[in-house]
């Protein structure tokens, strides 16, 4: 709660009166860097825009003239641009309006005469040539023909025009620069303004159209838009400092307003102020803006580079459809301040970017990074840190970080290659300003993970990034055997392990708690996480890895999280691989793996759903939660308890009911008999309908959880709402065909086949393999880490080491075949397999070694569907489509096309009538089938009925004649068809409730994984 202390002053009587206001709830941050907003856990993306500040460029006319803009961009506020044209007649612009002289301008600012103008620069031909064009002779006349371009068609009066000028440009409400702009303009132009000057002063407006005069003469240099010097970081304070200051200016005329219309002396500052749009405003930055996301829980490295995501979209920023390919590009500017590699593909790619691993935000909200300073006297690299902004890194020459160096600190090269802004070029050692920290330096986290990425193509690079943060937690989790040291950071800092606050000694350790005695002699208690559902439906689970009576020290890892194993991130697990093909079941990319992995659950994970059912008021009555449902048999409510909700640790399946709820049905006129009974039995005659929650198709599992929150308790629920029931149910997911596997290095591809254990290849000494993969995957995606990582891997299992190969720094080819030759194993990481089946060689040595997979959050089981009958669309009656609707499959134009092709007469016409809008027809076959009778023939579909209509509201007279010219009534027996289907148990009026409710679900989802969806083809 955010509350303000209010003085309203009189200013006849002088008399003051303060009152405490409220002002509205504010969300604060957790520890964690997420917002709590109704429930679910989200993050405000930092975004990515044009830093305020001037911008100078240039562009070629038809004749091939070079011409000049200059551009003043505030924080908000008025535009102001200067252009040049082929007579270097120079004009300006206020806020995109028709064009003036810049004489007229510079006038009205108080440059009154033919004399002044001139001298301030220095007596300059081009001004000249633009005053003789001027006709306005004083600072008066200037301002009349502003006002007159700026307000056409109102009378301009000196007053009014001097008024707007003020109001536009130099009016703190209207025009602000912020400390950034101040900045940005006083370094760009060369003078000393100081920072609390937020507005622009004459001083800039000179001194730009001073700049804009030596780069017509070929002096000073024009401005890239897309170099990160020229845009800034706006994080949350900064974005949330904007939506509230647009409440408060809302609030602000609604107090006007009131003062204007109050009694002086009755009133107050609580009666003055209504917080309603200050509420407003931030609960729809929070609720709905494009940067406040549901946050990626999918595993914690998801979580952590969803909080260092860099967008160029949302409000104030770029558009997808605005945005062309050089902003998408990636800048030299970018080193050590974006990852050149992660990001989506797809509409958003280069617009939604990552923070690279050592970068940091400076005051003004530009990006920096660190630098070791090299001194020139000595010729040595000191350990001195100086962080750089992208501006700044351009005046200086930088080294590699891997560099070689002596042991003082002197390059051992003569020559060092470095980079020199956009170049990248040799000079003599001596010339070196400044050396990287760290090849890690350039890339983000999720990149930061890939070993031997200098192996990599970049494209897949980049997938490889993308798909570890779609890694599912796994039930037993396994460190990379082939890492690159980042793993223990990562886990750390995504806030899912438990680290000690002090030192101490455990006293009790169990699968929920830890308590500490710290040196101190106080007791600190640690609850654990357990089995709690993520944003995405995976398992959070923290179980501790200390024992009792074990010594800690401050900051270490006592518990681990979801994905990590002692404290690394273990996203996936180890599994031998062998690269070669196997009877096709691994063509295009496709899988296929020992079933081994399906028994040990290696890649076994844990999938919580939630599922919720409120009763709400109708206007026939409230609705209820009980467990006497209509027409329902004993069986089915076994498992529910008195009130009518699912016991905890139930197993249930599809249609199975979770809780059971019943809605007033529309009161029929009563006979005296029933309203006897009535009076007697109460209630319990009245109509109701069963509008119990059920396990939808292809879901269930074991209820974990169950939720209860009523109006009687005092929980918050939103209008109309009694009682809401939240009901948790558990999956366990063995690994099956059909699911989306992974390496680090973009080598994705979906399970094809799973084989016994013993038919699967062997190795020499009778291990059999657990995955093959397809050597075809490697050559034309030149991702040759994964190849790089299978013979490492081989090697540091054989001989029990786990291996960091930091990237840009990691195992050369010589290193990897000595440490193959160390664990006895060949030195070209090849070697003969048996065939499973028979037992015979296969031909070839074949690659064989440990890969770290892991199992993406694609899993077959949310993707798979079926559809018999279900619900229609209203208007069409055609069914409706996509898993969440319970739809069925599109048979599209291009599907009619290829049956009209074969002159397949009669599948056509089933597929165009009963299996999709024939009303009737599909009804009266469903009845066929169940009785087996012949199917009857189809009738006129709802479509062609829509189109008849369609044509006749147009006024066009639209009839349908038979082969006799004779006119054909259209016209359906609802009634019959209602009555039939009801027989059946077919679900005519479509299940529109499960949909609304699938919907409110869906309608959480943060940002896709990449991939387009935009599918179909119309």
């Amino acid at each position: 709660p955010l509350r303000v202390r209010v003085r309203l002053i009189n200013k006849e009587t002088g008399e003051v009166k303060e009152q405490e206001v409220f002002m509205g709830d504010f969300p604060l941050m957790t520890d964690k860097g997420t917002f709590i907003i109704n429930g679910a856990e989200r993050v405000i993306v930092s975004q990515l825009v044009r830093s305020p500040g001037v911008y100078f460029s240039q562009e070629l006319d038809q004749a091939g003239n070079k011409l000049f803009n200059a551009t003043i961009i505030p924080n908000r506020g008025a535009w102001l641009e200067f252009e040049t044209d082929a007579n270097s007649v120079i004009y300006v612009r206020v806020d995109r309006t028709r064009k003036l002289l810049v004489t007229v301008f510079l006038r009205s600012l108080g440059y009154g005469t033919d004399a002044r103008i001139p001298e301030l620069f220095d007596g300059d031909d081009r001004i000249r040539n633009t005053l003789e064009r001027d006709n306005t002779k004083s600072e008066e006349e200037g301002l009349v023909e502003i006002y007159k371009r700026l307000r056409p068609g109102e009378p301009p009066t000196v007053e009014s025009a001097r008024a707007l000028l003020e109001n536009l440009f130099f009016d703190p409400k209207r025009y602000d620069l912020a400390s950034v702009g101040r900045y940005k303009l006083n370094t760009k132009l060369k003078i000393d303004i100081p920072r609390d000057v937020k507005n622009i002063t004459r001083e800039d407006i000179v001194a730009t159209v001073r700049y804009l005069l030596s780069l017509m003469a070929g002096e000073g240099k024009v401005d890239d838009i897309d170099h990160l010097g020229n845009r800034r970081l706006r994080s949350v304070g900064e974005l949330l400092q904007n939506q509230f200051r647009i409440g408060l200016s809302r609030m602000e005329r609604v107090v006007r307003e009131r003062m204007s219309i109050q009694d002086v002396d009755v009133i107050t500052p609580q009666a003055l102020i209504n917080i309603r749009p200050v509420v407003a405003s931030l609960k729809e930055f929070f609720g709905s803006s494009q940067l406040s996301q549901f946050m990626d829980q999918t595993n914690p490295l998801a979580e952590l580079t969803h909080k260092r995501r860099l967008s160029a979209l949302g409000p104030g920023g770029l558009s997808r459809e605005r945005a062309g390919f050089e902003v998408r590009d990636v800048h030299y500017s970018h080193y050590g301040r974006m990852c050149p590699i992660e990001t989506p593909e797809g509409p958003n790619i280069g617009l939604i970017s990552s923070l690279s691993t050592y970068a940091r935000v400076n005051e003004y909200g530009f990006i920096e990074t660190p630098y070791r300073r090299a001194d020139k006297e000595r010729g040595v690299v000191t350990e001195e840190i100086v962080y750089l902004t992208a501006h700044e890194e351009d005046e200086f020459v930088i080294a590699q970080a891997n560099e070689p160096l002596d042991e003082e600190g002197h390059f051992v090269n003569e020559r060092v290659t470095v980079r020199d802004a956009e170049r990248i070029v040799e000079v003599p050692r001596e010339e070196v300003d400044y050396m990287d920290v760290s090849p890690k330096q350039l890339v983000s986290v999720a990149t930061a993970l890939i070993p031997f990425l200098e192996h990599d193509d970049a494209n897949r690079a980049l997938m490889g990034s993308n798909m570890q943060r779609q890694a599912v937690p796994l039930l037993r989790t396994e460190a990379p055997l082939v890492g690159t040291g980042m793993e223990a950071k990562i886990a750390r800092d995504s806030g899912v392990v438990v680290v000690a606050r002090e030192a101490g000694t455990a006293v009790r350790v169990t699968a929920d708690e830890i308590i500490i005695r710290t040196d101190a002699g106080n007791l600190q208690r640690y609850r654990l996480l357990k089995f709690q559902r993520s944003n995405q439906g995976t398992c959070i689970n923290q179980r501790p890895i200390i024992k009792k009576g074990q010594r800690v020290e401050k900051g270490d890892i006592i518990a681990d999280g979801p994905s990590t194993d002692k404290g690394e991130l273990a996203l996936g697990r180890n599994v031998l691989v062998a690269f070669m093909p196997w009877e096709g079941y691994n063509y295009e990319d496709a899988i296929l793996i020992s079933e081994k992995l399906v028994k040990d659950d290696i890649f076994t994970s844990i999938h919580i759903e939630e599922y919720e059912s409120e009763a709400r008021d109708t206007k026939l009555g409230p609705e209820e939660i009980t467990r006497d449902i209509p027409n329902v048999g004993e069986d089915v409510l076994k498992d529910l308890d008195d009130r009518g909700i699912i016991r905890i640790g139930a197993e249930v399946r599809p249609g199975d009911i979770l809780v059971g709820k019943v809605t007033p049905k529309g009161e029929t006129e009563l006979t005296a008999e029933e309203r006897l009974l009535r009076a007697i039995f109460g209630e319990k005659a009245r109509e109701v309908r069963d509008t119990s929650l059920r396990v939808p198709h292809g879901e269930g599992g074991i209820v974990v959880d169950v939720k209860v929150f009523s109006r009687e308790n005092g929980d918050e629920l939103s209008p109309g709402v009694n009682q809401l029931v939240r009901v948790y149910i558990a999956q366990k997911r063995k690994i099956s065909e059909g699911d989306k596997m992974a390496g680090r290095h973009g080598n994705k591809g979906v399970i094809a086949r799973i084989l016994p254990e013993e038919d699967m290849p062997f190795l020499p000494d009778g291990t059999p393999v657990e995955i093959i993969l397809n050597p075809l995957g490697v050559p034309s995606r030149m991702n040759i880490g994964q190849v790089l990582e299978t013979h490492l891997g081989w090697a540091a299992r054989t001989l029990g080491l786990c291996v960091a190969t930091p990237i840009f720094d990691g195992a050369r080819e010589g290193e990897i075949r000595e440490f193959l030759k160390r664990a006895g194993k060949p030195e070209d990481g090849k070697t003969i397999l048996y065939d499973g089946r028979t037992g015979i060689p296969f031909d070839n040595p074949v690659t064989v070694g440990y890969i770290y997979m892991l199992k993406l959050a694609h899993l077959v089981d949310d993707k798979i569907h079926a559809r018999s009958t279900g619900p229609y669309s209203l208007v069409t009656q055609q069914p409706l489509g996509g898993k969440a609707q319970f739809g069925g499959q599109r048979f599209g134009e291009m599907e009619v096309w290829a049956l009209e092709a074969y002159g397949a007469a009669h599948t056509l016409q089933e597929l165009l009538t009963v299996k999709s809008d024939d009303v009737v027809g599909r009804v009266k076959t469903y009845e066929a089938i169940v009785k087996g009778e012949n199917v009857p023939e189809p009738g006129v579909p709802e479509s062609f009925k829509v189109l008849v209509k369609e044509l006749q509201s147009l006024a066009l007279d639209v009839r349908v004649l038979s082969e006799e010219e004779e006119e054909i009534e259209i016209k359906e027996d609802e009634d019959d068809i209602t009555a039939t289907a009801r027989e059946l148990g077919i679900d005519i009026a479509g299940s529109m409730e499960e949909k609304r409710k699938r919907d409110n679900d869906k309608g959480d989802g943060g940002e896709g994984d990449g991939e387009d969806t935009s599918g179909g083809e119309e």
